[in-house]
């Protein structure tokens, strides 16, 4: 519907509560209503979903199509990389956000910093889908407004031509409102404690959930040690509750991210359910440690399962959990996917210990043999030494064509003393198009990292405090923060204008008409940005 048609639609309804409402304006309900297009979560999901299935097709028909997402731990921080991507590429086409649970935790738990092990409340995360989505239907009204003020402008000072222009980019405004893959971790509990969180989640406005195959109340980050995995029903069970709580709230778009975490894992809390030969629970338990029993040996508190006639005793340590035989993390992965793929998942996440390309090829080859669309988000983590790893990949291609690499300690390439080399261009060259490469060789329709903007907020903190607090003082934040606002055009630089006074003063006006008390007068220093 056009902003006009609002008016004339909003007009009608005024008009037919007669003198009572006399004094409501319907252009300015109309903005209002253009202002907030998204009324609840809801809304947000279902239009975020029904991006990303679109996103997903043209995936398919072109890897060149990928997607891309930064971590955002709150909605500040969400809005201003919303409004970054339109001022600076113009579209927010295949830009969405991520939700990681390693930030909740470290960021956002009542308890205060806590790891990446599912310790953090699990309201919160449905909280800061919230979080995100108000700022950045925030920003869609504050971008908005401005147009609206030059609409006024213009009408006021006869300018056919500018009157038509800004009425037809309102109408064809693109909202920061993009898709969110939000991370459920292992569910916080049962199938039954996925669904009803998965509910919040969506109601919250997440389109997509991420949930991973480890213990939910043991659960490790996916670059720790430790981590245990779960049987694949246990897992499918949970993957089934999320795509209830989708249907149930009218989201059948809804997408599921079904992430093993097998490839790090080598431990398992139990042991599967398994009725015959062959099943999905023979096939789990086929990867444990097993020894051959001599029923003459049998000791105190041994456990058996029997396979192909004989009776093995799986390895068990004394945390009661379950060893895998070493080196069938790639077959377990292989197998996660394929089975999470066939139960209803619709992407899938395999948690790698380094950022390369064939080593993922080589999974997602295997599960395409089964799934030819099997298409991946990746989590292009800071946990990996990026630097190191390819520096590292370009060493080995290079020893193995039989270049000469005696000027180079492989163990120590990270070293400033190699940036100029050629060495290190090329692993960086590898660096910046790994995502493209990945995309086209590996099946990754999704490029996220995780932690981002942890890392940017200590760095760009760390640097203003070492000036601020030194020689440079006020310097330090004049020259290195302002002046660089104002000269990168960084939109918060006019901060109340930011935090909505100018959306404040259109309510007042609307509410109030001339008695309106605006802080956005000639006295307001934020004025001293008008150039900027």
């Amino acid at each position: 519907m056009t902003y006009q048609s609002r008016i004339a639609e909003l007009g009608q309804t005024i008009a037919k509560n007669g003198d009572s409402w006399a004094a409501i304006d319907a252009a300015s309900a109309a903005r209002m209503a253009v202002q907030n297009r998204f009324p609840t979560g809801l809304d947000i999901a279902r239009y975020t979903a029904k991006i990303m299935r679109e996103d997903m097709e043209a995936y398919d028909r072109d890897p060149a199509n990928y997607t891309q997402s930064l971590g955002c731990w709150h909605g500040f921080i969400a809005q201003q990389k919303m409004i970054s991507i339109k001022k600076h590429f113009g579209s927010t086409k295949r830009r969405y956000l991520y939700l990681s649970g390693w930030m909740v935790a470290a960021l956002r738990s009542e308890f205060g910093p806590l790891p990446d092990q599912s310790m953090h409340e699990k309201t919160s995360v449905p909280a800061l889908i919230e979080e995100l989505y108000t700022f950045l239907k925030q920003a869609d009204a504050r971008e908005l407004g401005g147009m609206f003020r030059e609409l006024d402008k213009a009408k006021e000072a006869g300018d056919a031509v500018n009157t038509h222009r800004l009425l037809r980019e309102i109408d064809e405004h693109q909202t920061h409102v993009v898709p969110i893959i939000a991370d459920i971790d292992a569910g916080f509990g049962n199938a039954e404690a996925t669904y009803l969180l998965a509910k919040k989640m969506i109601e919250a406005g997440a389109c997509a959930l991420q949930i991973e195959n480890q213990v939910s109340d043991e659960k490790q980050c996916g670059h720790q040690d430790g981590k245990v995995t779960v049987p694949h029903e246990d897992f499918l069970q949970k993957i089934r509750a999320i795509r209830y709580a989708f249907l149930e709230l009218g989201v059948p778009d809804g997408i599921i991210v079904a992430r093993t975490d097998s490839l790090g894992a080598g431990l398992t809390k139990q042991i599967a359910y398994s009725t015959e030969p062959g099943d999905l629970g023979d096939q789990y338990n086929s990867f444990l440690d097993c020894d051959e029993v001599d029923p003459a040996n049998i000791t105190n508190g041994q456990v058996f399962i029997s396979r192909d006639g004989k009776l093995l005793s799986p390895k068990r340590l004394p945390s009661n959990l379950y060893q895998f035989r070493a080196g069938t993390g790639e077959d377990r992965c292989v197998l996660d996917c394929i089975t999470a793929l066939q139960n209803g998942a619709d992407l899938l996440w395999i948690e790698t210990e380094k950022p390369h390309v064939e080593q993922i090829a080589g999974m997602v080859d295997r599960v395409r043999e089964v799934i030819p669309n099997a298409k991946l988000v990746y989590n292009n983590s800071p946990s990996f030494n990026w630097t190191l790893n390819f520096r590292q990949q370009i060493f080995d291609a290079w020893e193995k064509e039989g270049k000469d690499v005696s000027g180079y300690d492989r163990a120590k390439l990270m070293s400033i003393d190699y940036d100029g080399t050629e060495l290190a261009a090329e692993a960086d060259e590898k660096i910046r198009t790994f995502q493209a490469d990945a995309a086209k060789r590996a099946g990754i329709f999704h490029h996220l990292i995780t932690l981002p903007t942890y890392h940017t907020a200590a760095l760009s903190t760390d640097n203003l405090a070492k000036e601020y607090f030194g020689e440079q003082a006020m310097l330090g934040y004049v020259k290195n923060v302002q002046r660089e606002e104002i000269r990168q055009g960084i939109a918060c630089v006019k901060h109340q204008n930011m935090a909505g006074s100018d959306i404040g003063d259109d309510h007042k006006e609307y509410f109030a008409g001339e008695a309106a008390l605006k802080a956005g007068g000639k006295d307001n220093t934020m004025n001293q940005f008008a150039a900027a």
